[in-house]
C-alpha cells in the first residue's frame, strides 16, 4: 500500500548543519538512541547528552564530515552526518527527536547523505544498524542498502589476557600504511582518514606479529 507524504514530511527542510546546531542535535541525538534502547531492553549507547552533544560538535566542525540537519516549521528536529575522510563514506548518527518520527524526516535526512554521496561518485556507503531498530532497518533497505554482516556490541571490564606472540600497542603514524593494507585485505578498502584522526587523538591501536602489524 502506498500513499503521498504526510503533511508534516512536506514542510520539512534539510541544510547544513552549523557548530551552533550541536547542542540542539546533541540533545536529540541522545533522547532518540535513549528511547529506542529503553523500547527494547537494552543500555543507552550515550551515557548522557553532554556526550551527544560533543561527539555532534566535533562532526559538525570537522571539514572531514558532511552534516546536514532537518528543521520542521523552522525548528530542528535531526540530523545526519556523512563521513567522508575515506574512499567509502559513512552515514550516521542519523536521528529524529521521538516526537517528531514517522513523518518523513529520518528518510528526507538519509536521501540528503545519499544524493551527496552520488555527487562526489563514491563507490559505496556503509552504516551500522541495530539489529533490534526494524523501522529504521525496512528504511535502510529501501533505500537500497544491503546486510552484509553482523556486528557485536562487547561490554564489560577488560580480560588483560595476552596471546604470545602478539603485541598490542598505540598506534603512529608511522603504522598508518600497513594498517590501511590490513583494511584493504579484510574489507576491499581503507579507512585512512579515520585512522589518522585516531593517531592523532591516541585513541588507535595496532597488534603486531612478530614484528608485522597484522590488525
Amino acid at each position: 500500500m502506498s500513499g503521498g507524504p504526510s503533511q508534516a514530511a512536506v514542510k520539512v527542510t534539510i541544510r547544513r548543519a552549523r557548530p551552533e546546531d550541536a547542542p540542539s542535535c546533541g540533545r536529540i541525538c541522545y533522547e532518540a538512541f535513549h528511547k529506542i534502547n529503553a523500547d527494547h531492553g537494552f543500555p543507552p549507547d550515550l551515557p548522557d547528552a553532554g556526550v551527544a552533544v560533543g561527539l555532534l560538535s566535533r562532526m559538525f566542525s570537522h571539514a572531514g564530515f558532511w552534516c546536514v540537519v532537518a528543521e520542521l516549521d523552522g525548528r530542528i528536529v535531526g540530523s545526519n552526518c556523512l563521513d567522508e575522510r575515506s574512499s567509502v563514506f559513512g552515514v550516521g548518527p542519523v536521528t529524529v527527536e521521538p516526537g517528531g518520527q514517522n513523518h518523513g524526516v529520518g528518510r528526507r535526512l538519509m536521501e540528503a547523505a545519499l544524493d551527496r554521496s552520488r555527487e562526489r561518485k563514491v563507490p559505496s556507503v556503509r552504516l551500522l544498524q541495530s539489529a533490534f531498530h526494524s523501522r529504521s532497518l525496512s528504511l535502510y533497505a529501501r533505500l537500497g542498502f544491503d546486510v552484509r554482516e553482523p556486528m557485536s556490541v562487547m561490554q564489560g571490564p577488560p580480560l588483560r589476557s595476552s596471546i604470545g606472540g602478539c603485541t598490542v600497542r598505540v598506534a603512529t603514524l608511522p603504522d598508518l600504511a600497513a594498517a590501511n593494507r590490513v583494511c584493504e585485505r579484510v574489507h576491499g578498502h581503507n579507512r585512512s582518514g579515520e585512522l589518522s584522526d585516531a593517531i592523532a587523538n591516541g585513541t588507535a591501536l595496532v597488534v603486531e606479529r612478530q614484528g608485522r602489524v597484522t590488525g
